[in-house]
């Protein structure tokens, strides 16, 4: 592989005329004004592939569907939008059934279809459930979790909790010593609480100021334990649905480079508006929007990484914090090391930015 591309945005720097060389997929040489001659050259911004670690599904189908075809259908409509390293989210579901989604996972995990397993749920608060049918919430028990991993045989890399569940600072601090990522989130947690779980070991919020309580100026809550703990990355879904542009101003000036990109995608990502599920609830999508028909609460999104970092970039007008945010971020936080930047030595996951849309270069 050989690619030129005007610019790219490489060691953290927007940089121009860059050429990228690599071979058997990985990045072997980053150098400026090559003069020779490439395979392809890019008029646009040459960036790291998306790293999406927390995405549900799409085209219709959850990542536990009983198909491992409807599994791959899901995961390429992703990738199509530039998401070239994935997480696989499951929701709430009975411990067996989870077990079951997740023995189903496994070997696509060990194939590289995905990078991962993230499990939110079923250890979360009732009183900020969300989209998880609510009689399947529990407390964690640190013998159910060592079965789970167990049953992940390595894949599972992140778990989302709420801390302030019986245990469930004590879950944090056994599952950060299984080498598990932790995220706090559906949580009703005090700011006190929500520290302990930081210096428990837990290094992320799950989709901040979703699943939780606003932040609020004099509160002590989740929210602002999470906004004053600079060093915590928070996931965003950014959808102009999900969070208001008040919140995400103060987001941006809590702290730099501190938000990772995320879907939150439900089936219905890449697809039409119409009926769908997640779990056994049912869901309506209307102009992209899905809600759960019960009560109208947001259920996930439809939204593919492309149109977040579009979003985004619209936000904040700085490509580099938004390759950032979509890709170095979530990789380093996850500790997936050949990938999220433009490097030697890193996976020649290569997308182009044109100025209005993502196209894959390389994968």
């Amino acid at each position: 592989m050989h690619i030129h591309g005007s610019s790219a945005v490489v060691d953290g720097k927007l940089q121009e005329k860059v050429c990228i060389k690599g071979a058997d997929g990985v990045i072997t040489a980053i150098t400026l004004n090559c003069a020779e001659t490439p395979d392809s050259s890019h008029s646009g911004t040459l960036i790291p592939g998306f790293v999406d670690i927390h995405s549900h599904g799409g085209a219709g189908f959850y990542f536990s569907d009983l198909s491992p075809e409807n599994v791959a259908a899901a995961r390429n409509t992703h990738f199509s939008h530039g998401t070239t390293t994935h997480i696989a989210s499951l929701v709430t579901e009975p411990i067996g059934v989870l077990e079951e989604q997740i023995l189903r996972l496994v070997p696509m995990v060990n194939a590289g279809v995905f990078e991962g397993i993230h499990l939110e749920g079923p250890y979360l608060s009732h009183a900020r459930c969300g989209a998880h049918e609510p009689s399947l919430l529990r407390s964690p028990d640190i013998d159910e979790l060592s079965a789970l991993l167990d049953a992940g045989q390595g894949a599972i890399t992140m778990i989302t909790l709420a801390p302030e569940l019986d245990s469930g600072i004590e879950a944090v601090e056994y599952l950060t010593s299984r080498g598990i990522t932790v995220a706090l989130g559906h949580s009703q947690a005090d700011a006190a609480t929500t520290n302990a779980a930081f210096a428990a070991g837990a290094k992320l919020v799950t989709h901040f100021s979703n699943g939780m309580p606003k932040p609020s100026a004099g509160a002590t809550t989740i929210a602002e334990a999470s906004l004053a703990e600079k060093r915590i990355p928070l996931e965003m879904i950014i959808d102009g649905v999900h969070v208001s542009n008040e919140i995400l101003k103060e987001v941006l000036a809590s702290g730099d480079q501190r938000t990772i990109l995320i879907t939150d995608s439900m089936s219905a990502a890449g697809g039409a508006d119409g009926s769908y599920s997640i779990g056994s609830l049912d869901v309506v999508v209307i102009d992209g929007v899905a809600r759960l028909t019960s009560n109208h609460s947001l259920a996930g999104s439809t939204l593919t990484m492309d149109q977040a970092f579009i979003n985004f970039l619209k936000a904040n007008n700085n490509i580099v914090d938004c390759v950032f945010a979509a890709s170095t971020l979530p990789a380093k936080t996850l500790g997936l090391h050949a990938v999220g930047e433009i490097a030697v030595g890193k996976k020649t996951h290569i997308l182009e930015y044109t100025g209005t849309e993502i196209k894959v270069v390389a994968s």
